[in-house]
């Protein structure tokens, strides 16, 4: 997972402590990656995982499509990664307590693009920024939990 090559990194700052934090970046992911498209799109990319499975909420050997929970601390990070016919990619989720009872959430991307068909969809998702609006975004709803 580390060995992929980094892609960016979204921060937001929780107005609660890391166990609030973890609360709701868990619920916001369980809930995002359980999104109904998300399914048609793992397939007609190829996606490993295809399908949800195992226990929830999110734990580790839990998968949804297009992501594998790999691994799970409670309270600092959760980490995700998958593959299709274009990339494989990671995904970490981490909080850190601050000082003043509030928590960061970051989320760290890296993938790897390979041939041609590759670096095309990285143009397309990484190169357009709608990569960075969607991990905005979740991130964002994360904050509505």
């Amino acid at each position: 997972m580390s060995t992929l090559p980094y892609v960016d990194e979204h921060t937001v700052i929780v107005e609660a402590g890391a166990a609030e934090a973890w609360r709701r970046m868990r619920d916001g992911v369980e809930r995002s990656l359980s999104q109904r498209g998300l399914g048609a799109y793992a397939r007609l990319v190829r996606a490993e995982p295809r399908v949800a499975s195992g226990p929830r909420p999110v734990v580790e050997g839990a998968a949804y499509p297009g992501f594998r929970v790999v691994r799970v601390v409670p309270g600092r990070e959760l980490a995700l990664e998958g593959r299709h016919r274009f990339s494989a990619y990671s995904l970490v989720f981490r909080i850190e307590e601050l000082t003043d009872g509030r928590a960061r959430l970051r989320a760290e991307s890296r993938a790897a693009f390979p041939g041609v068909a590759g670096r095309l969809y990285r143009l397309l998702v990484i190169g357009s920024g709608g990569h960075a609006f969607g991990m905005r975004r979740m991130l964002a709803s994360f904050m509505a939990l």
